[in-house]
């Protein structure tokens, strides 16, 4: 736990989040455990920060929705000494052992209390000792197949180097399952669904929905995939797979009335799908991944011919929806909303006013605006970058190397920049030669944010570019206060055109620096300096959360591949994706204009003709 002082937001989430699982483990009232679990999940979502929150005297942590008096004095306590009593208190009651345990996929706090209670389980040891006698098996509710699932994730729970996986490498593995799965002749639909299908910058297992009315053959085929390394658990519809980088694959094979309720409710979130179970009861409806029903409850008699009805659990109602997802929403009064919008954050709401964005597209992308070259630490020259900018259909591109502070990457002082801006207008005198040209290229830099203040190039030179993007290289780990304040210096800037990669956050390798965006992304609205959601899949700075802030308090954002090489411009998609899960639209991005229209809107810049 970090020092009292330097209590963040994400520590408060984790406590929580770790308070929680210890009293579901404890079996404590549900009500409690959810109250944990609710706060982590706002305070997670929080631009604000609490301890920033603290020194408002005209609020308290009670304004914050689902923090009530109790939740609001933990805070104070974290926030004041680093520490939680409630915390240690659990922890010491049960053994060490407990999380190792819930690490194996599929045993959470409830099973991992079974074990140690019935078996007297507390290491990752024991419980490979106790599934290889045969002793887990006895245990009401677990059973062969659940001991061997047991243990052929032991390796993968023991092993410290697992990660979820960049959506990047999620989609690899998922494209490839996809293209496979589709060739059996049983498989009439085939589509992939969970954190993937809504574009979460990092996946743990991959999800897929079959619909077929023969779920043997689906899932003989999959067994047969060159990807599977063992078959976890097989049932009558379900099976689940361990696939290319200990992936684990889960399969659901359904019937045509059922597929459409099956892709939402596998694609989730969890919390966006008790806000629609709770809008179907709400119309006396009930919602489950085999249909909408009328009536509080499915029934068995109700459910159509060819449906699964072994796992319907129910008493009364008629099957009304379910073969498409827009029938699903439909019937609860509802449009469809996409799957990245799916995180029971204010989708319903906006959805039930009729509100809800056409959100982005990469076919809406006209132009890049921060990619590099051979000229410093790119892989290709300018005029590769350039066409293969073409080959993408871009309109516009912008040339941003390193300024010189950036030695470790052969960063451009003055003399080398201006040389470089002399061979962009050379080229595009050249690309203008016959008429209107196939893309224009701005003549740009990515200046660094000194440690002690300032860029690392001079005004006079920065006058003359057209683009400039102003990002934290160095320095990292000084504290909030001045990082923040080297960060509104170059907000305020006139010469500087947008942050990039705000954060500094390198997805499962290096934390974001530790800084207010609140003040950050209310400074860039004051001077109409953008903001850029960073495409690059390790990157995806800004986040979804501080997107959609920056989108509501009016800042101009936009997405940026930071290309270090041709095959670097694809990158784009990730960043069209972040942008989804913030609800943003083509307005809310700058560089989805074409370039006139983009010159119109910056109204710092002069040197864009």
């Amino acid at each position: 736990m970090n020092k009292a002082n330097t209590v963040t937001n994400a520590d408060i989430t984790a406590v929580f989040d770790r308070v929680a699982d210890l009293l579901e483990f404890t079996e404590a009232n549900p009500f409690r455990i959810r109250a944990y679990r609710s706060a982590a999940r706002t305070i997670s979502s929080m631009i604000e920060s609490l301890a920033s929150l603290r020194e408002n005297s005209t609020r308290t942590f009670t304004d914050i929705e689902g923090i009530g008096t109790d939740l609001s004095h933990k805070i104070e306590v974290l926030l004041e000494t680093g520490s939680l009593p409630l915390l240690e208190e659990l922890e010491a009651s049960v053994p060490p052992g407990v999380f190792a345990i819930m690490r194996v996929p599929g045993l959470g706090p409830k099973k991992a209390k079974i074990l140690f209670e019935k078996l007297h389980i507390e290491s990752l040891e024991s419980l490979e000792n106790a599934c290889r006698e045969g002793r887990v098996a006895t245990i009401r509710g677990f059973g062969e197949k659940t001991q061997q699932s047991i243990l052929d994730n032991m390796a993968f729970a023991k092993s410290d180097q697992h990660q979820r996986l960049l959506w990047e490498d999620a989609d690899g593995i998922m494209q490839d399952v996809l293209a496979y799965m589709k060739q059996s002749f049983a498989a009439r639909t085939v589509e992939g669904a969970g954190s993937w299908r809504r574009g979460c910058e990092t996946v743990g297992d991959l999800d897929l929905v079959v619909e077929s009315d023969d779920p043997t053959t689906v899932m003989n085929h999959f067994a047969e995939w060159n990807g599977t390394t063992v078959v976890l658990l097989r049932g009558d519809t379900k099976m689940s797979i361990r696939g290319p980088r200990e992936t684990q694959i889960d399969l659901r094979v359904v019937t045509h009335d059922s597929f459409g309720c099956a892709l939402q409710y596998f694609t989730g979130s969890k919390e966006h799908n008790v806000l629609l179970r709770s809008r179907a009861r709400e119309h006396n409806l009930t919602l489950n991944e085999y249909g909408v029903f009328d009536g509080f409850q499915a029934s068995e008699t109700s459910v159509p011919e060819k449906m699964s009805v072994n796992v319907i659990h129910a008493e009364k109602g008629k099957w009304i929806a379910g073969r498409t997802e827009e029938d699903v929403y439909k019937a609860i009064g509802l449009p469809w909303i996409p799957s990245e919008m799916r995180e029971g954050r204010s989708e319903i709401t906006l959805a039930e006013e009729g509100r809800l964005p056409r959100l982005v597209q990469l076919s809406d992308v006209r132009g890049d605006l921060h990619m590099h070259t051979t000229a410093t630490d790119g892989e290709n020259t300018l005029e590769e970058m350039v066409q293969a900018a073409i080959e993408r259909k871009l309109e516009y591109i912008a040339i941003t190397d390193h300024g010189q502070r950036v030695t470790m990457a052969r960063g451009l002082n003055a003399k080398r920049l201006l040389n470089q801006w002399g061979e962009i207008d050379r080229l595009n005198d050249s690309l203008s030669k016959h008429g209107k040209p196939a893309i224009v290229v701005l003549k740009g830099i990515e200046v660094d944010m000194l440690e002690k203040g300032g860029l690392d190039l001079p005004d006079n030179v920065l006058e003359q570019a057209d683009w400039v993007v102003a990002s934290l290289h160095y320095g990292q780990s000084q504290p909030r206060e001045k990082i923040t304040s080297r960060i509104l210096e170059a907000i305020s800037n006139p010469h500087v055109s947008v942050i990039g990669h705000p954060t500094g956050r390198l997805i499962n390798r290096r934390q974001a620096y530790d800084v207010d965006m609140l003040t950050v992304i209310q400074s860039a609205a004051k001077y109409g300096t953008f903001l850029e959601i960073n495409a690059n899949p390790w990157r995806l700075d800004l986040n979804d959360i501080h997107a959609a802030a920056a989108q509501k308090a009016g800042v101009k954002l936009v997405i940026s591949t930071d290309a270090h090489s041709t095959q670097g411009l694809r990158q784009m998609r990730h960043g069209i994706l972040q942008a989804r899960r913030a609800s943003l639209a083509s307005q809310d991005i700058a560089n989805t204009r074409s370039l006139s229209e983009l010159r119109t809107i910056m109204k710092k810049r002069t040197r864009i003709q």
